[in-house]
């Protein structure tokens, strides 16, 4: 048995055909371009940076001087919102569903009071386990200045109707903000197809990147329209001005950069995003249906209950499980940790999420793992 035969965690990290060894070059030949003598290793590290956004926006359909480095989802979205004009938040309401993940509602809740907007949380239906496009819908209207929307729930796996969103959100005055990151890298999105005004992913999960590596996006509309309050050196067209008099913003992306960047987590990405676009991405998503098709038929032959939509163009790459009470779902991670598959559990609910290194061999050990499992969940 491979070591990721029986992973299913690709919603926290992904994995890749020879990524350990792909990887460890990468950062190999990083190190060594750092440690090299002479003067080469910033000239290195900026093509390190460039190429990185290159790839994002290929990956996005994007055009050139869209797609900035961030360091996180949270710090893009931060990035974003502080550099909106005052008149777009104050006395309006920033729409996001409650099951957005939580670090976004942690940084709208401490931003809300200095931007002057109100954070509305559209609330999850009794029982459900997802948040319904149509109580998104019913929020917004003139006084929405912002609506943020979560392309993939990570506990649910609901993917959220986009295109239909975005066209409710324009139509009333409100600029669409998109968190990106449960989906990219195994679903397909073009962001000239589906024009929200910014997006923010990381480079984990689906993409199968390291930390440190996310990105922000934003039309070239709204980039000129953002005046960040975060800036550095790197936020000018011209990071090697150093008079002071002449600083001026970058016209485009770039501007929402600081000072010297990260570009270790960069290095590390490149290779699974040059996975990813040669036909990685279609092929784990065509094996990555197949085996959640075939959870969902073991959930039922087991009379399992779905947390997660059934139909396939409802329902991210990720299917969960739901196991009520307090302990079943732990229950469920041990007895399937016995037969060797690697899951994790939020409250009720088992995450489970195939990826291209998981191998269909490992679903009778799911379904011997999960009928094991006590009705009490001990």
């Amino acid at each position: 048995m491979d070591r990721h035969d029986g992973y299913f965690l690709y919603h926290s990290i992904g994995h890749f055909p020879d990524k350990a060894a792909r990887l460890t070059a990468a950062l190999t030949e990083f190190a060594q371009k750092w440690a090299a003598g002479g003067d080469g290793q910033w000239p290195y590290c900026e093509s390190v940076e460039r190429g990185y956004l290159d790839r994002w926006t290929r990956l996005l359909g994007a055009g050139a001087g869209t797609v900035a480095h961030a360091e996180s989802v949270t710090s893009a979205m931060h990035a974003l919102i502080s550099a909106l004009p005052e008149q777009v938040l104050r006395g309006k309401r920033v729409v996001m569903p409650a099951d957005g993940f939580p670090s976004l509602v942690f940084l709208l809740t401490g931003l809300a009071d200095r931007y002057g907007f109100a954070l509305d949380l559209v609330p999850l239906r009794e029982g459900a386990f997802w948040v319904e496009c149509d109580d998104i819908a019913a929020r917004i209207d003139g006084t929405a200045g912002l609506v943020l929307l979560n392309w993939v729930s990570s506990t649910s796996s609901h993917k959220c109707n986009v295109p239909r969103l975005t066209r409710l959100a324009h139509q009333a005055g409100a600029l669409v903000g998109l968190d990106m990151t449960q989906g990219a890298g195994i679903l397909p999105f073009d962001v000239a197809k589906v024009p929200v005004d910014f997006a923010a992913s990381t480079s984990l999960k689906w993409v199968c990147g390291v930390p440190g590596a996310g990105i922000l996006y934003a039309t070239h509309d709204l980039i000129r329209r953002c005046i960040p309050e975060r800036r550095g050196w790197f936020s000018q067209g011209n990071p090697f001005n150093w008079t002071l008099s002449e600083f001026a913003l970058a016209g485009d992306a770039r501007r929402f950069h600081l000072g010297t960047p990260s570009v270790l987590g960069c290095a590390g990405t490149l290779p699974a995003l040059d996975w990813v676009l040669s036909g990685g991405a279609e092929e784990a998503r065509e094996k990555n249906v197949k085996i959640v098709d075939a959870v969902i038929g073991i959930a039922d032959e087991l009379g399992l209950s779905l947390a997660s939509p059934r139909e396939d163009h409802r329902r991210g790459a990720s299917i969960m499980l739901h196991f009520p009470g307090d302990t079943r779902a732990k229950a469920a991670l041990h007895h399937l940790a016995g037969h060797g598959i690697h899951a994790d559990a939020r409250g009720e609910v088992l995450r489970l999420s195939p990826g291209i290194s998981t191998s269909p061999a490992m679903l009778d050990h799911l379904r011997d793992g999960l009928a094991g499992i006590p009705k009490g969940g001990r």
